[in-house]
């Protein structure tokens, strides 16, 4: 492919830049091969010109599509180069924040320098078992891989973790040993796994350091060998060290600190155990404090030494050997306070009584003087004298810091030596996986001896890993067998020569050291005379003589000299050494120094320098040989251990992990491109890179070709031969051939390749996309065209006719106008003459009004002036006479006054004499009795003379009245006779002052007129406002009335809700407990199973077997342990006693610890048993609450059905008793004629007519008066409640003469009357009326606060009511008549059909008219059904149920008559032959003539008697183990559940059961409960994996808890049993105790069903859910790299969305086979269904080429295709649809637009089942599969997380698959009757025997 057809315009490259490294620009136009320059515009809008060298012609790199950005795997993408690498990091790193990212074979991991949450148990079980390339990468995938290869391959595996210091290599390798913790769990119960993550705290605590890159440095390499037995358990792990950096002890640089260990007891100093340290702040000690950083951010050191304690404590290292070494590490610190001063310039002395030196002398228990005098001096040695030489302060400062690094270092290997051994197992080995964290490649501005051996170490590495890389290509190819050409990648083998050949720079070294005067600068100078002309690597510096360069695979480095010869020779004093080993007081510090020698050669090395423990624990070597080791330098020593590492890694199979550390500043989700670009040069991942862009770095399937570039093929290229297909359409789209090549499965393409076919793709559709779009745009604009030019008619038409309408509608106007203004003027006119005329007798009416009030008003004046005066006058009179009438009254009083003070002072002087009141006082009693009879007769006599008087006063007043008369009659003639005398003068005077008194009652009549025109129209005022007054008082009653209606509203609904609310809460809690029980039941059931499988390989390696039999307790019973096995299993006994032989003579301690374990877990069940009850209970208290109310609301509806049952019941029984009669009378005559009418049979029928007549009218009048009553009531009831102002009214108390119409009246007087007195103190009936029954004055109490009137209202009401009552009674009353007479119509119908059936029946035999009857009963209760059915269903119900009682009785009555009879007949029959045979000869001419000759009896055939069966099975106890053997052990699910009732089983065990009960045997109740659910254990323990199994079992076990139940006696269970269920129940024992065990069981069976339901869907799910394309087209294959991916394409034996469906149809059919409970069968769907969405989920947040719209798509339909297997099977309202409801929405929301603000609420609105992470997730994992879609924005997701916020939820990203819904067992009782059930023979149970 030419380079003109890729650069392009359009076409984007990547140029260098001196920031960024590389930036991306786009081509203006197109290249051409003579062109000298590319004219290229920058992504910032700057246009470049970019030169090309002629010669070599250096084009720039080509970017990647956009489709390919943030690819999984960088060999996935299309250009491999620099650039490609860094933007796919940086994109995946930044806009998706995934710091995982695969390079072919190597997994790179960039620290986010932030706590992610992907490293939880749920993540690592979402990894467990998956293959590398299914998932997104994670350090978990590469454990899973490494840990998955060493499985199958039987092959060791090894993890190599490298990368700058800060990079995460710690943190990586400490997370794949989790990983390998978690999953393969451990053989022993030693925690093994826990031990092996306990190590890291240790290791991190004494060998982690702060540095200026990474605040968790490893200052030392190490190599963790994790053991694994045969079945893949951790057993044990051991670790080797590499190259400790001592020097960091002694000194650290800016912002550095030192180990850690050192300030997590600083730190902790004022603990009480740590006072004897006399330890402070750090930054009182030199070797602390250098760094002036003592405090890491975030880090709480007096935390972390807890934890390395508690580390400490797991892995066996006790209190006090941690308090030792807390001790060394204390004196070290005051070793380094010691202060050297100068005695003078050749020696040294140290103060007297230093405290530092006093305290590291206590610590280490060595003595002040000794210490103090080799800190200054030194033995020399020579052949024959010795010599103390003085060392000078300089040199005396190097030797104590010298002192404390070695003593740090014996401490390092001493702690890594207990750690080994504590992790070292007897168990034998099978394999191991290693884990290396070593350091990475190091260069800074001073590199010395400690970066030397870094770099040298990964020369070593990066060689081992280029010659795996190559093999793996290799190896690729020849298995494809495409031709193999050989690819040139870097060799570093001349670099390692270059150290560590003979004569190379480590031997040099070696060889000056052991010069007596040997230095750096003469070594430096052997280094420049040996290498510098020979070796192109070595270079020297021009400005240093001291110094050398090398050339490193990574990068150049400058080497300082100084310094390394001492650091290789690492030299101690030897007589320091021998004072620290003479401490007598200090054991710790002895053992670490019991393997030094007794001198130390000036090259001699302390072996634990390079920190290396060997793989196992070996015997130590002898004292020559450890001399020999002694005796190795640094450098020798680091190469040997090198060497074995490299050995071991080479023996391996390896796996990579480079880490890259981001930016230098620890910023979170920081890119830095430089710093990046050196990490990927110097860990080797861009050398991977460029072999495989070396070689055919994309590699595609045929059928992924054919489905992603089917596009680029006409319908002719295709053939059946897909991959003869694939060959024709590459040739045709790419000419040059060297850019593919066919293997066997794949097609191989070179870099570049796979971007050109998309590019031709991406064209493809883009011009089928613009034909598309240019034919849909040419049909809408037609369309819109044609519906333009349609408007455009439409708008003419109706313009022209609107224009006509509006000339016609202007000439009518015009006309009409005309008319207006003519009768518009006559009527102005008219108008204008009329307000003339009125406005002129106006003025003239008011003038004339004016002139006569005028005049009015004079008089007026005149005669209101006479009148004040009058009145004036007469006042000023009386004024005068009243003030003279009080002036005598007041001297009348002032006088007499006077006189009465007088005479009260005389009597006051009286009354003070003594002798004056003894004279009152004396015969004072007796004139007071005299003075009563006095008095009493003086009473006699008043009456008697009131009476005389009364009488006098009569007759005086009638003498009075006539004398009166008489007088009047006399004065009346004188005075007419004066009259006439003065007739004249007096009538003149009369005329006189009648006018006077006319005039003046004129005036008085005007003003008592004007008065009551005033009165009136106050009145009227007044009235005004009290109706205002009245109107806003009804106002504020009905307010108030609405406010409390309101507020009993809001009452009941917020107790309604809080009742919801506290229900759900109660349901929510016992959800939880049950979900905690059961739980618990898991783990006690896992204890168990680890219990017998310790004692079946305990017996297995035992191979003593000892004859005999055992006894045991006969006392032990099943209630102490409902899970123990029954003795009488001889093979479990025979294991048992094997176990405890074996057991005697190994450690108890684990049986102990097991039987503890089981001891607690069973006081936990028992108390949580306790808590679900009390929880249970409450909710039964909380529903009882609920129920009781509303049956308290339906109180009459209750009270009229329960009437109405006792009324059908009462019938049912009359009409069985009828029946009973009838065949009694039939049987009893049927052996006479009796067909005739006159017969006894007819006459006891006609009898038993007539009375069930007469008795059906009587309950009918009953059933009358009931329902009238019912409804009166029910209507008084309604009406009490809702009457606002019932009151008795005074007058009609007396008509109340019953209490209780009194008392119902009066409710709605206490009810709504509002008075304070009222709602204090409500009237009792008896006091209300004795009240209203009491004397007059008593209603003056009645009518208090408005009572009277109350009572008036509420008697009017209640008098409504009884008309209202009255009425409706009247109408039911009517209707009920007719009814009646309806009913007696079709009862004497019934009658006269029941006659001729009757007499038909009378001539049939006697086996025919029982027949008979009963069909015709059956026909009759079907016709009224039916009837009843199309009349009324609720009616139709409740008949059917009557109907289907009584016939289930008629039933049951025949077959129990059928029996008898035939029971009866078969007696009749024997004991007639019997009797014929006995007296034939007696009877032989005996005869009378009474009797009648007997034929002779015919042989009959006598069939077997029947028995009447009790639905018992009997046994012999013998029989017990034949028993469970054959039901349980040995029963195939399959057959049973075909052939035989569901539940066989469990009927037979609990008819066994009830014999047992039966004939009250209590040991064989317990056996046999104990046998049966040991051997289910058992059977499911062996077949726990078939689902057949467990569901049969599971099914049985329900029903066998069912029956316990249902025949258990107690009222509950009992409800829906029949009367023969009801006779079967258990008489003798209470088996409640063993219902709960069994129960138990149920779950354990329920959650062994659903994990082995789990192990089967869990292949399909991933495949048939998110691979599997179930909508083909929609989805395309997007380029992979080396990590394949499993195909979407639906390959022959590839799981699909029909898989599932049809297992899961499998699943249902085969629990509805084996007969398990429908609710049952709700919650199994549920939890399937549960898990199809938790995993398929999981897997598409763990997936990023899982994210995209299609796939979207793709979920959705597949999870409708459930919900319809669903609707199909009846089980939407189970629960399970809900459960998918997470999954749902991501679908959703990767198919939602994700722009803008309004797109982010509505995707917070609608994903409420998922949670923050998830969402997050979900949008950055979204990836494009075609050009057409977008990614979504950073900002978007940043504004959905400001959205979400504030929600309370869970940070877990994973659902939890593990999670089992709580199950519960609702009650199912059985309709089957146990004497019907038959034994199949096929069960070999002939020994049991039905009772």
């Amino acid at each position: 492919m030419a380079a003109s057809e890729l650069y392009t315009k359009s076409a984007r490259v990547w140029i260098p830049d001196a920031e960024e490294v590389w930036k991306s620009a786009e081509l203006t136009k197109d290249y051409k091969n003579d062109d000298a320059s590319l004219q290229l515009l920058l992504e910032d809008g700057a246009n470049i010109e970019y030169k090309l060298d002629k010669k070599i012609k250096n084009l720039p790199y080509l970017r990647n599509p956009d489709i390919l950005v943030g690819e999984n795997d960088l060999t996935a993408l299309s250009y491999l180069h620099e650039p490609a690498v860094l933007h796919n990091l940086k994109v995946r790193f930044i806009d998706s924040k995934l710091i995982y990212t695969y390079c072919g074979i190597v997994l790179v991991a960039i620290n986010p320098y932030e706590t992610l949450p992907i490293y939880g148990t749920d993540i690592i079980n979402a990894y467990s078992g998956q293959n590398m390339g299914d998932m997104d990468p994670h350090i978990f995938a590469v454990a899973e891989e490494a840990y998955k290869q060493m499985a199958r391959d039987e092959r060791n595996q090894s993890i190599i973790v490298s990368g700058e210091s800060g990079a995460g290599k710690t943190v990586s390798a400490k997370y794949a040993m989790r990983y390998f913790a978690t999953v393969s769990g451990s053989a022993s119960e030693a925690n093994v796994e826990e031990k092996v993550l306990a190590s890291n705290p240790i290791m991190e605590a004494i060998g982690n350091a702060k540095t200026t890159r990474n605040d968790n440095s490893s200052r030392f390499g190490k190599y963790i060998e994790i053991g694994f037995d045969s079945r893949y358990r951790i057993i044990g792990a051991n670790m080797r060290t590499y190259l400790l950096e001592k020097s960091r002890v002694v000194f650290q640089a800016d912002e550095e600190r030192n180990y850690h260990i050192f300030y997590q007891l600083c730190a902790s100093s004022h603990l009480p155990e740590f006072k004897a340290l006399r330890l402070s702040s750090a930054n009182d000690f030199l070797y602390t404090r250098q760094g002036r950083s003592p405090v890491i951010d975030g880090v709480d050191d007096t935390k972390e030494l807890c934890t390395t304690r508690n580390a400490f404590t797991l892995l066996g290292i006790n209190e006090s050997y941690q308090m030792g070494l807390f001790q060394v590490l204390a004196a070290i610190l005051h070793l380094g306070n010691v202060e050297i001063k100068d005695k003078d310039s050749d020696s040294s002395l140290i103060p007297p009584n230093n405290r530092h030196l006093t305290a590291f002398c206590e610590l280490v228990g060595v003595t002040y003087q000794d210490m103090a005098q080799w800190l200054c001096h030194r033995k020399l040695k020579t052949a024959t004298e010795t010599y103390i030489k003085p060392l000078p302060r300089l040199q005396a400062t190097n030797a104590r810091d010298a002192l404390s690094k070695h003593i740090y270092a014996k401490l390092f290997n001493w702690i890594v030596e207990h750690v080994n051994k504590a992790l070292i197992t007897n168990v034998k080995q099978h394999s191991f996986i290693g884990v290396l964290d070593i350091y990475g490649f190091e260069t800074f501005e001073i590199n010395s001896f400690e970066q030397f051996c870094i770099n040298y170490a990964n020369e070593k590495l990066q060689q081992q890993f280029n010659m795996h890389v190559f093999k793996l290509e290799q190896e690729e190819y020849m298995k494809e067998q495409i031709p193999w050409t050989l690819i040139d990648f870097y060799d570093n083998q001349p670099c390692i020569n270059l150290i560590e050949a003979k004569m190379g720079i480590l031997d040099l070294l070696d060889e000056e050291c052991k010069m007596p005067k040997g230095s750096d600068d003469s070594w430096a100078q052997k280094l420049y005379n040996t290498h510098l002309k020979t070796c192109s690597l070595f270079e020297k510096p021009r400005m240093s003589n001291r110094a050398f360069i090398i050339q490193h695979f990574a990068d150049k480095v400058e080497y300082q000299c100084e310094g390394f010869l001492e650091k290789n020779k690492d030299t101690v004093n030897e007589e320091q050494i021998n004072v620290l080993k003479a401490s007598k007081k200090f054991d710790l510090l002895v053992e670490l120094f019991q393997d030094e020698l007794k001198a130390t050669s000036p090259t001699g090395q302390v072996p634990g320098t390079g920190g290396r423990t060997r793989l196992s624990i070996k015997p130590g070597k002898s004292r020559e040989t450890s001399s020999k080791e002694h005796k190795k330098t640094v450098g020798c020593q680091f190469r040997n251990s090198l060497q074995m590492l490299m050995e071991t890694l080479n023996a391996t199979t390896p796996h990579y992990v480079r880490c890259i550390k981001p930016n230098d500043f620890k910023l979170a989700f920081s890119f830095d491109p430089k710093r990046a670009v050196q990490q990927l040069r110097a860990c080797g991942v861009l050398e991977t890179i460029r072999i495989s862009a070396a070689g055919f770095p994309s590699r595609w399937t045929y059928q992924e070709f054919f489905s992603r570039y089917r596009v680029l093929m006409k319908q002719k290229d295709v053939l059946p031969d897909k991959k003869l297909t694939c060959r024709n359409v590459l040739e045709k789209l790419v000419q040059d051939k060297d850019k593919y090549q066919f293997g066997k499965t794949k097609i191989f393409f070179r870099a570049g390749q796979v971007a050109y076919l998309e590019k031709l793709r991406a064209d493809k559709l883009r011009v089928a996309c613009i034909r598309i779009q240019k034919t849909i745009r040419c049909w809408l604009a037609r369309k819109k065209y044609l519906r333009m030019r349609s408007a455009a008619i439409t708008i003419q038409r109706f313009t022209r006719g609107y224009q006509a309408r509006c000339l016609a509608k202007f000439l009518r106007r015009t006309q009409a106008a005309t008319i207006i203004q003519k009768y518009q003027r006559m009527v102005v006119e008219r108008k204008r003459y009329r307000q003339k005329q009125a406005a002129a007798l106006a003025m003239q009416t008011i003038l004339r009004a004016y002139l006569a009030r005028q005049k009015y008003k004079a008089l007026l004046r005149e005669h209101k002036a006479v009148i004040i005066q009058k009145r004036i006058r007469g006042w000023l009179a009386r004024c005068w006479y009243k003030r003279c009438l009080h002036s005598i009254v007041y001297l009348q009083c002032c006088i007499r006054r006077m006189k009465a003070r007088r005479e009260l002072k005389k009597l006051k002087i009286e009354a003070r004499s003594v002798e004056h009141f003894k004279k009152l006082n004396k015969g004072m009693e007796n004139k007071i009795m005299q003075l009563q009879r006095k008095v009493d007769d003086q009473h006699k006599e008043n009456r008697v003379i009131s009476e005389k008087l009364i009488g006098l006063e009569t007759s005086y007043g009638a003498e009075s009245e006539r004398l009166r008369g008489e007088l009047n009659r006399l004065r009346g003639v004188e005075e007419d006779a004066k009259n006439k005398a003065n007739q004249v003068t007096s009538l003149l005077e009369e005329l006189e002052r009648l006018k006077r008194e006319l005039t003046v009652t004129q005036q008085e009549k005007k003003t008592i007129e004007d008065w009551a025109q005033t009165y009136r129209d106050e009145m009227e005022k007044m009235v005004s406002e009290l109706k205002d007054q009245n109107g806003l008082l009804k106002k504020d009653k009905d307010d108030l009335n609405r406010l409390i209606q309101e507020q009993s509203q809001q009452m009941t609904e917020k107790m309604a809700r809080a009742i919801t609310q506290e229900t759900q809460q109660l349901v929510t809690d016992l959800n939880e407990e049950r979900s905690r029980y059961q739980n618990l039941l898991t783990e006690h059931l896992r204890l168990e199973e680890k219990y017998d499988d310790l004692k079946e390989e305990i017996a297995l390696s035992s191979n003593v077997s000892k004859p005999g039999h055992r006894r045991t307790d006969s006392t032990h019973s099943s209630n102490e342990s409902e899970y123990t096995y029954n003795s009488e299993y001889t093979e479990l006994e025979e294991g048992s006693r094997a176990s405890e032989d074996v057991t005697r003579g190994i450690d108890t301690s684990l049986t102990l610890k097991l039987q503890k374990r089981l001891t607690e877990l069973e006081q936990e069940k028992q108390s949580l048993r306790d808590e679900l009850e009390n929880k249970e209970e409450q909710f039964q208290r909380a529903r009882a609450r609920d129920d009781a109310e509303f049956k308290k609301a339906r109180g009459a509806e209750l009270e009229y059905e329960s009437l109405k049952r006792q009324e059908l019941e009462s019938e049912n029984k009359k009409l069985k008793h009828d029946l009973a009669e009838m065949r009694r009378s039939l049987l009893g005559d049927a052996a006479t004629a009796a067909g005739a009418p006159g017969s006894p049979a007819y006459n006891v029928l006609l009898d038993q007519l007539n009375a069930s007549c007469e008795e059906l009218e009587v309950r009918k009048e009953e059933v009358l008066i009931l329902r009238s009553q019912l409804v009166s009531q029910k209507e008084a009831m309604h009406h009490k409640e809702t009457m606002t102002e019932p009151s008795i009214f005074v007058e009609d108390v007396s008509k109340l003469k019953d209490a209780d119409e009194l008392k119902q009246a009066y409710i709605g007087l206490k009810d709504t009357n509002r008075s304070p007195r009222f709602m204090r103190q409500p009237l009792e009936v008896s006091d209300l009326l004795s009240r209203l029954r009491s004397a007059a004055p008593d209603f003056h109490k009645l009518n208090e606060d408005g009572e009277l009137w109350l009572v008036n209202q509420g008697l009017k009401e209640t008098i409504r009511l009884l008309e209202h009552q009255l009425q409706t009674q009247r109408r039911g009353y009517d209707n009920e008549v007719e009814a009646l007479r309806g009913e007696l119509q079709n009862v004497k119908e019934e009658n006269n059909r029941q006659q001729q059936l009757l007499a038909q029946n009378l001539q049939l035999p006697p086996e025919a008219r029982i027949e008979a009857s009963l069909q015709h009963e059956i026909t009759r209760l079907t016709n009224e059904n039916l009837e009843l059915m199309a009349e009324d269903p609720t009616a139709s119900r409740e008949a059917r149920v009557i109907i289907l009682r009584r016939m289930v009785d008629l039933m049951e009555q025949l077959e129990k008559q059928d029996r008898t009879i035939r029971k009866l007949k078969k007696q009749l029959k024997v004991y007639s032959k019997r009797i014929g045979e006995m007296g034939a000869g007696q009877t032989e001419g005996q005869t009378s003539p009474g009797q009648m000759v007997e034929e002779p009896i015919h042989p009959v055939n006598i069939p077997r008697r029947e028995k009447d069966f009790q639905g018992m099975l009997e046994y012999k106890k013998e029989d017990e183990l034949k028993l469970v053997k054959n039901l349980i052990l040995e029963l195939k699910p399959r057959g049973v559940a075909v052939n035989l009732i569901p539940g066989l089983p469990a009927y037979i065990l609990f008819m066994c059961l009830r014999h047992a009960d039966y004939v009250n045997d209590d040991q064989k109740v317990r056996t046999l409960l104990t046998s049966t659910i040991n051997s289910i254990k058992k059977i499911l323990k062996k077949r726990g994996d078939d689902f057949e199994t467990v569901s049969f079992w599971l099914a049985n076990t329900c029903r066998f808890l069912h029956c316990l139940k249902q025949y258990s006696g107690d009222e509950a269970f009992m409800k829906h049993n029949t009367t023969r269920q009801n006779e079967h129940s258990l008489s003798n024992f209470d088996l409640a105790e063993y219902r709960q065990v069994i129960s138990d069981l149920a779950i354990q069976i329920y959650q062994q069903l659903i994990k082995c339901m789990e192990n089967i869907l869990q292949p399909m799910i991933v495949s048939g859910m998110l691979e599997h394309e179930t909508i083909q087209g929609v989805s395309g294959v997007k380029p992979t790299g080396l990590r394949k991916r499993t195909s979407s394409i639906a390959d022959e034996g590839t799981y699909t969305l029909d898989s599932i469906l049809r297992q899961l149809s499998t699943f249902h059919s085969i629990m509805c086979q084996h007969g398990t409970d429908p609710e049952l069968i709700k919650q199994v769907v549920k939890q399937q269904f549960y898990i199809i969405g938790a995993v398929t989920l999981n897997n598409l947040l763990l997936r990023k080429d899982m994210c995209s719209w299609s796939k979207g798509m793709q979920i959705r339909y597949n999870v409708s295709q459930l919900e319809e297997w669903l609707r199909d099977k009846g089980l939407m309202t189970c629960g399970a649809k809900e459960t998918l409801e997470p999954l749902i929405q991501a679908a959703q929301l990767l198919q939602v637009k994700k722009k803008t603000d309004e797109d982010a609420e509505a995707i917070c609105s609608m994903c409420h089942a998922l949670t923050t992470a998830q969402i997050v997730k979900v949008l950055n994992l979204y990836t494009p599969v075609n050009e057409f879609e977008e990614r979504v924005s950073v900002a978007f997701i940043r504004t959905i997380q400001t959205r979400l916020r504030d929600r309370c939820e869970s940070p877990q990203l994973l659902m939890d698959t593990k999670m089992i819904y709580p199950v519960t067992f609702p009650f199912n009782p059985s309709s089957l009757a146990l004497e019907t059930i038959q034994i199949p023979s096929s069960l070999n149970l002939g020994f049991l025997t039905r009772v």
